[in-house]
């Protein structure tokens, strides 16, 4: 059970025009799908969803995307690229971490931390990083637990965390690591006042090659959780998946199947293989 894990991004029906934003941004990226509901594309070799949502939901830094370059003149061309029309979250600088880093939200809400380092040391370039704030301050150690039990080939590969001194955070996660299904992600808790929490404007898409599955994925995610529409699902955290087939993005790629896919879809929690490929 090998499954592919990657982010989902809801925009308010300028996907396309976020894919091709992006891809001005970031070498080695391309877009290699659309039709009138997502577009596929990768960001330096990491595969994204952008979702035409509409306007119910947006993006936060409950999730955002920690991105490694190896040379100062490319963190510097992308942060510029990126802060036009967005804001500064931290600004780019030297700290404990790292030579150069900086957290800048975009125009279109993502957030992304850029740092400077070697792509070997974390394995990919672009990382998934979940924060932990609001109601589930204090939960991303236990929410690593519980997805490292749910997915194969996974692991906990480091984990930081405050000072027991820091009277709002002392002892919580500053900065963990973790793979699920090899790849990895990024969790920390923050204790600090934010106006957000885990949205659907960000979720992560499981592909299952087959029903059982999906229907294991469903069980274990949803389990003190919610189900949703359309193969979505909020876990115990509240963070939303996507547990989808693997060829969904064919279905609704092929012209003559595409809208009645998608209707298909609508009608459903779960998603069904064989109804869809009936559609």
């Amino acid at each position: 059970m090998k499954n592919k894990i990657y982010p989902c991004i809801w925009f308010d029906g300028n996907a396309i025009q976020a894919a091709e934003f992006y891809c001005s941004v970031f070498k080695d990226s391309k877009i290699n799908s659309f039709n009138p509901w997502v577009a596929g594309l990768t960001i330096m070799g990491y595969r994204f969803m952008f979702l035409n949502g509409g306007a119910k939901f947006k993006p936060n830094p409950t999730m955002s995307f920690y991105t490694t370059f190896e040379t100062i003149d490319e963190i510097e061309e992308v942060w510029k690229k990126l802060l036009g029309n967005g804001k500064v979250v931290m600004p780019l600088d030297r700290y404990g971490w790292s030579e150069k880093y900086g957290w800048v939200e975009d125009q279109y809400g993502v957030s992304w931390q850029l740092t400077l380092g070697r792509v070997l040391e974390i394995g990919q370039k672009i990382v998934p990083a979940l924060m932990f704030t609001g109601e589930q301050f204090g939960y991303a150690g236990q929410a690593i637990e519980h997805y490292c039990s749910i997915f194969k080939n996974a692991k906990v590969n480091f984990i930081h965390r405050y000072d027991e001194n820091d009277k709002i955070q002392g002892g919580k996660i500053d900065h963990a690591r973790f793979s699920l299904s090899g790849q990895p992600f990024i969790a920390m808790d923050s204790g600090l006042v934010h106006n957000y929490s885990f949205t659907e404007g960000l979720s992560l898409v499981v592909e299952c090659e087959t029903q059982n599955e999906i229907d294991f994925f469903w069980e274990s995610l949803t389990e003190g959780g919610m189900e949703g529409q359309c193969g979505w699902l909020k876990d115990k955290y509240g963070f939303s998946w996507q547990v989808v087939p693997s060829h969904l993005g064919r279905l609704m790629n092929d012209p003559l199947k595409s809208e009645k896919v998608m209707n298909v879809i609508l009608g459903m929690k779960k998603l069904e293989i064989d109804l869809l490929e009936n559609a």
